[in-house]
């Protein structure tokens, strides 16, 4: 009974074919919680295959439901004494549209093809795959322990996280009670590369929100009006471009931290950006001087234009348009305040000149930005754990670049929260052709094993 066994145990599930036969049966199951038709199968995804999976390794399992929510949750638990240190594991069987049609010839959004050294396959990473790793370790912990882990377990499925995690927010704080633990530790998101595995200890916050200008009711001619008709599209670019730099640098001042702390900046001296062949090229005028790209993507807050329309783009005509739009997101980092960035933005529109411009939220979810203190002796345990399991220095980023319900977890429930991703970031998540690298997967078996068994050890940080 030794960690080396366990995470032996773990590989060899993988390596005789049996995750990817299991995954697959995962993949196709099409739980686009985006598609209404879809609502039976998000139910079923959680009755045929998570819960009896849970219940086969000693979890007591429950459904929950709240009025909001796409889908039902699944609780489980298993308790196996007071005093032991409880874990919260969290993950979504709900995935983005499958957009079948946009594949790659020989692929589907709902088939686990292996290509090359890849899987494809809509949910490999987001986020069918990472939580069925997870799930996995502790079985092999628990069959190389015989029958104990050492520590209590609840896990937490939901349905709705690609649509915002509606209701999540409110059974998090009726529950508060019944999902109090200690410690969170999911999966979610990419490694910082595929090589080198990675913990994240919280999210960035974003918030969506539509700029508009209606000047007037419908197009006039621009050979009779151009000139003394105001123009909706000037006026909402020139709106826009008062918001950043012209590389990008935000300026409005409540919108950016008043500095980057110490132990973030440490944390992220040693990360490197890299997406792999199939990633973009960074521009590295862009955004915040002096900041390192990982401390950009990490430590700061960028804004962005996500479209824009004004006229009728697909066929123009020669008049001045009557308005014209733009949704745009912020994602904001600890210490901005969710509750003041579209007042800032009204405040900053209307000194420049532009109060003609109309500010709505675009949706109500908001995640706001978290961010465990990287100096936390659990931090500095997890990622001794995770060395030791693959002989690899672990990424340790302060934040996900992107949004995750962390905020839930860390802020309403009230736990620490340490995320190890399996996925990479040239994943295609939310695109066409959703994959992972399959040495990925095998590797995250072995060092969730490793943790999990770390876990169950009298050596682990104390609470």
């Amino acid at each position: 009974m030794t960690r080396a066994k366990a995470i032996a145990h773990a590989l060899d599930y993988f390596d005789s074919g049996s995750f990817k036969s299991d995954l697959s049966r995962l993949i196709a199951m099409p739980t686009e919680s985006q598609n209404p038709e879809r609502a039976p199968v998000l139910t079923e995804y959680l009755e045929k295959e998570m819960q009896p999976l849970l219940e086969s390794l000693g979890f007591s399992c429950r459904t929950l439901n709240h009025p909001k929510a796409k889908g039902p949750f699944l609780f489980a638990e298993r308790i196996e004494a007071e005093g032991l240190p409880t874990i919260f594991g969290y993950g979504h069987g709900d995935v983005i549209r499958g957009l079948d049609a946009q594949w790659a010839e020989g692929l589907s959004p709902w088939t686990l093809t292996e290509r090359g050294d890849r899987w494809y396959g809509r949910g490999v990473v987001d986020n069918k795959g990472q939580h069925l790793i997870n799930i996995s370790a502790l079985k092999s912990v628990l069959e190389t322990r015989g029958g104990t882990l050492g520590f209590n377990v609840k896990y937490l499925i939901e349905m709705g996280e690609e649509c915002g995690s509606p209701g999540l927010r409110e059974l998090c704080t009726e529950q508060k009670e019944l999902f109090k633990s200690d410690v969170l530790i999911a999966s979610d998101g990419p490694r910082l590369n595929a090589e080198r595995p990675t913990i994240f200890l919280g999210a960035r916050g974003g918030v969506t929100f539509d700029l508009t200008i209606n000047a007037r009711e419908g197009g006039h001619h621009s050979g009779n009006w151009g000139g003394i008709l105001s123009d909706p599209a000037i006026q909402l670019a020139h709106a826009i471009a008062s918001i950043t730099s012209p590389t990008g640098q935000i300026r409005i001042h409540e919108w950016v931290p008043k500095e980057l702390p110490a132990a973030v900046r440490k944390a992220l001296s040693d990360c490197e950006i890299d997406g792999g062949p199939d990633g973009p090229t960074i521009d590295p005028e862009w955004g915040e001087p002096g900041l390192s790209p990982a401390e950009q993507v990490f430590g700061w807050c960028s804004f962005d234009v996500l479209a824009m329309k004004s006229g009728v783009p697909e066929t123009p005509v020669n008049a001045v348009p009557p308005s014209a739009w733009a949704r745009c997101a912020l994602r904001f980092v600890v210490g901005i305040d969710p509750d003041d960035v579209i007042p800032a933005l009204q405040r900053h529109l209307k000194r420049h000149g532009f109060g003609m411009v109309e500010v709505t939220k675009a949706r109500d979810a908001v995640f706001n930005a978290t961010r465990l203190d990287p100096d936390d002796p659990w931090v500095e345990w997890a990622l001794a754990s995770l060395q030791k399991s693959t002989g690899k220095k672990p990424a340790l980023l302060p934040n996900l670049g992107g949004g995750l319900p962390n905020d839930i977890f860390a802020d309403i429930v009230g736990m620490r929260t340490i995320w190890v991703p399996h996925s990479y970031p040239g994943c295609s998540q939310h695109a066409p052709n959703e994959h992972v690298p399959v040495a990925i997967p095998r590797e995250a078996l072995g060092l969730m094993a490793g943790l999990y068994w770390d876990l169950g050890e009298s050596d682990r940080p104390a609470l």
